[in-house]
């Protein structure tokens, strides 16, 4: 729904404005004069602006400049309504960034026309810019999947791989040498026995690194208030974990999204937060699943938070890709809330997860 932000000082004419374009699929806000239109704007970022010109103490052209100059509402479109028809008038509307003109009384159908076109070509470039952020998203989401196959490619390459190389060597050896002492051979077959546990360890490690097993094996409630304990025991951040009992069973996707979710959050609070505690809570209300994870660090910059510094934009892709959202609230020295929210598909589900 589009929303249309009237702004005219004579209550005759908004109510005929209201009048003509209310039957539409329009929310339609008011404002009496151009101050309260310019808040209005500031809070609605409408889609679209019918501005009267002729208001006392500030007339329409200088509320039009008033909004081109504010970075937000530079590309509202506005449509001018006035009396005036001369050219110089027109041309002081275009100078103040006006984008058409309908003169006064206005036809009805002159402006629902002006106005569904307006409006249909806003969601067109809406949708368009939708389309490029997920063009983008898509482009940054294969970028790390590529460098992940690098990664695991070098891990085994030079890591797992040099490490079989130098077991092999040494099991070679021995077998030329079976003839030492049992004390010496002892000794080496040890080493050789070591050298295959950290092996082991390395594969288990990297197995972990791209599916967690206990996720698979004991599911999401276990796997998060597990990975909790484990990171407060590596990092020695108390992290309070809470999960609501009635969580139902979700789709494979979603768990995965919440895990890495709670991985890169609490991460994300190590390297920057500079916390003392940390609270994840898991519930489920209205069928939505709802990851709130707090802490009570430095909290983030407004500009940090306009241009999803911090890894935010990471844990934002991570959730649109699932279909969800994510929330943040946070001001300096109070702490960081980030919410993730998923609505459960499908019909109700009682069954808990395991």
């Amino acid at each position: 729904m589009s929303t249309i932000l009237i702004v005219d000082d004579d209550p005759t004419a908004r109510e005929t404005l209201v009048a003509i374009l209310e039957g539409e699929d329009y929310q339609l806000e008011l404002a009496r004069n151009g101050m309260e239109a310019i808040q209005m704007a500031d809070r609605l970022h409408p889609d679209l602006i019918l501005l009267d010109v002729m208001m006392p103490g500030m007339d329409g052209f200088e509320v039009c400049r008033r909004l081109r100059s504010t970075p937000q509402l530079t590309e509202v479109p506005i449509i001018i309504l006035t009396a005036l028809d001369d050219r110089a008038s027109r041309l002081q509307g275009i100078e103040s960034g006006a984008d058409d003109f309908l003169a006064k009384p206005v036809d009805r159908y002159e402006l629902s026309a002006r106005v569904r076109t307006i409006t249909r070509l806003n969601r067109y470039h809406t949708l368009m810019e939708q389309r490029e952020s997920l063009r983008e998203m898509a482009e940054r989401v294969v970028t790390a999947q590529e460098q992940e196959r690098q990664r695991i490619s070098r891990e085994l390459h030079d890591d797992l791989g040099q490490a079989l190389t130098t077991h092999m060597l040494a099991l070679r050896n021995l077998q030329d040498d079976l003839s030492l002492p049992v004390e010496s051979l002892f000794e080496r077959m040890q080493a050789l026995y070591d050298q295959s546990y950290e092996i082991a360890v390395k594969v288990r490690r990297l197995a972990h690194d791209l599916r967690p097993p206990v996720l698979d094996a004991l599911g999401l409630k276990v796997a998060m208030k597990t990975y909790c304990a484990e990171f407060t025991r590596r990092t020695h951040l108390p992290v309070n974990f809470e999960i609501d009992p009635s969580l139902p069973a979700l789709p494979d996707i979603y768990n995965i999204t919440l895990y890495r979710f709670l991985q890169e959050a609490l991460t994300n609070i190590i390297k920057h937060a500079q916390a003392s505690q940390a609270w994840v809570d898991l519930t489920v209300e209205d069928r939505t699943i709802t990851l709130t994870i707090q802490d009570n660090g430095r909290g983030i910059i407004e500009e940090k938070l306009q241009s999803n510094g911090i890894g935010l934009s990471g844990l934002r892709e991570r959730l649109t890709i699932a279909g969800g959202k994510l929330n943040i609230s946070s001001s300096l020295n109070n702490g960081t809330i980030l919410s993730a929210q998923l609505s459960i598909p499908g019909e109700p589900n009682t069954k808990e997860a395991t």
